[in-house]
């Protein structure tokens, strides 16, 4: 019985923390005097990736580095691929230019500086030093080269109160932390009592599972119309993964490990994809979300039966 429950309050829990966190997020622009697109790329961003800092964190001391590496390449994958193209499926998702001629192209520069720091067999103190200070210099950057172009408060929009906005993030945050743990609990009981095998439920439940309150944030995001938080809050987490908590995890303990050559080429190539998908037309519409999609139930297919042949 608490199994179909844990499942329900999970989503429960990730839907109204999503529209916490959008709510305040968009309040909080205004207040900040920066563009939505600025707070979806930084504060929302770093807000959904939180359960990807801990997972990465708590393996690489524990001296499981496959695990870290494989969290990161695993998320962004679905970043692009499952919660972008499902995103675009709901509703298209408008992209402004800026987001093509610096976010994206700065997001697969990242992901190939990665790859090729990965290429000697991991990441040392110093390759995390490079990451985390190419995060330190991403946010300055986007707060004072957008700054000026934030929409005005109008008197008439009365904007939340500061402190209110901040707590809106603050709850959305937490209860997407704990809904999207929720869910995943739910989810791996349920999968387990219906006789899948473990690596199975990792390839699948738990990888979908914690990449939910990117996905809520994000689908909630572009329903209210907040096309910016919404692919902010994906290719800002694809940064912050790369280069915040790698680069942190690498600092703090050196990661020792490899990825397979095949997630590489997969994260790499769905970088790739979105710079041409959203510079056409300025959207992500529904036939690049459909195409998005289908490239990652590909990969996934292919997971499975990798594991299977095992």
């Amino acid at each position: 019985m608490f199994t179909p429950l844990a499942l329900i309050a999970g989503l429960l829990i990730l839907i109204l923390g999503a529209e916490s966190l959008v709510r305040g997020a968009s309040a909080l622009a205004l207040r900040l005097g920066v563009t939505p697109l600025v707070i979806g790329l930084t504060i929302v961003a770093f807000g959904t990736s939180t359960p990807e800092l801990a997972v990465s964190l708590k393996s690489a001391i524990a001296g499981n580095a496959d695990i870290a590496l494989g969290n990161v390449v695993g998320s962004n994958i679905a970043n692009i691929g499952l919660i972008l193209g499902l995103t675009a499926l709901v509703r298209p998702v408008g992209v402004q230019s800026q987001m093509v001629k610096r976010d994206i192209p700065l997001m697969l520069f990242s992901t190939l500086l990665f790859c090729g720091l990965l290429s000697d067999g991991g990441l040392s103190r110093l390759d995390g030093a490079l990451l985390a200070s190419m995060l330190v210099a991403f946010l300055a950057m986007s707060y004072l080269f957008d700054k000026q172009q934030a929409t005005k408060v109008e008197e008439t929009s009365r904007p939340l109160p500061p402190l209110l906005s901040m707590l809106l993030v603050a709850l959305g945050i937490g209860m997407l932390v704990g809904g999207g743990a929720l869910f995943v609990d739910g989810a791996v009981a349920l999968a387990t009592q219906l006789g899948m095998s473990e690596l199975l439920i990792g390839l699948t439940i738990v990888a979908i599972g914690t990449s939910m309150p990117e996905l809520i944030t994000s689908v909630v995001a572009a329903r209210r119309g907040e096309s910016d938080i919404a692919i902010g809050n994906l290719v800002g987490s694809n940064l912050f993964n790369l280069l915040g908590i790698l680069g942190i995890t690498a600092l703090i303990q050196p990661i020792n490990a490899s990825v397979p050559a095949m997630d590489l080429l997969v994260m790499v190539t769905l970088a790739l994809l979105l710079l041409p998908l959203a510079w056409s037309g300025l959207r992500i519409g529904r036939r690049e979300g459909a195409l998005l999609l289908l490239c990652y139930l590909i990969y996934l297919s292919y997971l499975i039966l990798s594991a299977q042949s095992v």
